[in-house]
Formats: C-alpha cells, structure tokens, sequence
C-alpha cells in the first residue's frame, strides 16, 4: 500500500516538473525558438486551440519565427492571441505566414522575465507540496483504519519527504538555469 503511494507520489511530482519545464521553455530567452508559441492558446472558431494544432512553426534565422497556418483564414485570429500574450512580441502578416522578429532583450525586460521564472518555480513547488499533502492525509487514513503500522506510516512519511526534497531541488535546478539563460547577453 505504501509503496503504492509512494509510486503514485512520484508519477504527480514528475508531472508537476515536466509542466513546469514545458511553462519555462515558452518564456522568451532572446532566440527564436518554437517552444515560445507552440502553446499559446488560438481562439480558432470559438475554442481555444494551441498553436502547434494549427500551424506549422520554425525559426529560420536565430531572431525569427515563421509560423505557417494551414488554414489561411486563421491568419488574424493567431495575430490576436499573439498581441494579446504577454511574450511582447508584434506579429509581421504577409498574408501567407506570420513573421515573429524576436528583438534583444533589455536588461529591465530580463529582470522581468527572472522574477517570472521565480515565481513558475514557487508555483511547482507549491503543487509538489500540496502533492505531499495529500499523500500523507491518504496514509493517515491507511493507519487510522489499521491498514499499515504507526511505524509504517512515519516511515512512508519520511521517504515521501524525500521524493519531495528532491522534486523541488529539480525545479531549483530547472529555475536557476532558465534565469541564468535569460540574463546572459
């Protein structure tokens, strides 16, 4: 039962920090990279579709995004979620594809975008705790109805914590490289 838990534990805090990795990659670093829009939400007929469903999306040259939609008519709707996104990027329209020039960034727009970061990562940290949390009231539960040990119970307790420690370490680790990548020139 514990090891049931614990598995499961592992397998939500995974899923915490592979959303928090995919949240960073769409943050603006200064290059062009497809990861910015991929997941920006279209409104294409009255639902929020990503990007990445609607268009095919490259980058050309290291400060360009060309984004292709395979529906020509979509044009101006992925111009709106763009303008209306707070990456700060004016989409170009030739009335074929959308051209994203992706300017330097000033050093106030990447103290910014440091602080984003910081609190993407208090985010995930959040979640893997409140993952903590409930996997603890679940094993409270387990002893309460005698199905494990008071023993058992601290020792799932323990070895929780340090799937957590190391969950949060991971996002530390995924946060400090992303700041360092948006503040280096």
């Amino acid at each position: 039962m514990l090891a049931d838990i614990l598995k499961e534990s592992e397998s939500r805090m995974t899923k915490a920090l592979e959303s928090l990795r995919e949240d960073l990659m769409g943050l603006r670093t200064g290059r062009a990279s497809p990861a910015l829009v991929e997941r920006l939400r279209v409104d294409y007929y009255g639902t929020p579709t990503p990007l990445n469903q609607m268009a095919a999306i490259s980058a050309p040259e290291p400060r360009l995004l060309v984004i292709r939609p395979w529906d020509p008519s979509s044009i101006g709707d992925i111009e709106k979620a763009i303008m209306k996104s707070d990456l700060g990027l004016t989409p170009n329209n030739d009335g074929v594809v959308i051209r994203l020039p992706i300017p330097r960034l000033t050093e106030e727009r990447r103290r910014d975008l440091s602080k984003l970061v910081g609190r993407r990562v208090e985010e995930g940290r959040i979640a893997v705790r409140n993952i903590r949390r409930d996997q603890q009231e679940e094993m409270r539960e387990f002893e309460k109805e005698k199905l494990i040990t008071e023993d058992d119970f601290h020792r799932g307790r323990d070895k929780l914590q340090e799937i957590h420690d190391k969950y949060v370490a991971l996002m530390e680790e995924l946060g400090k490289n992303k700041q360092q990548e948006i503040m280096e020139v």
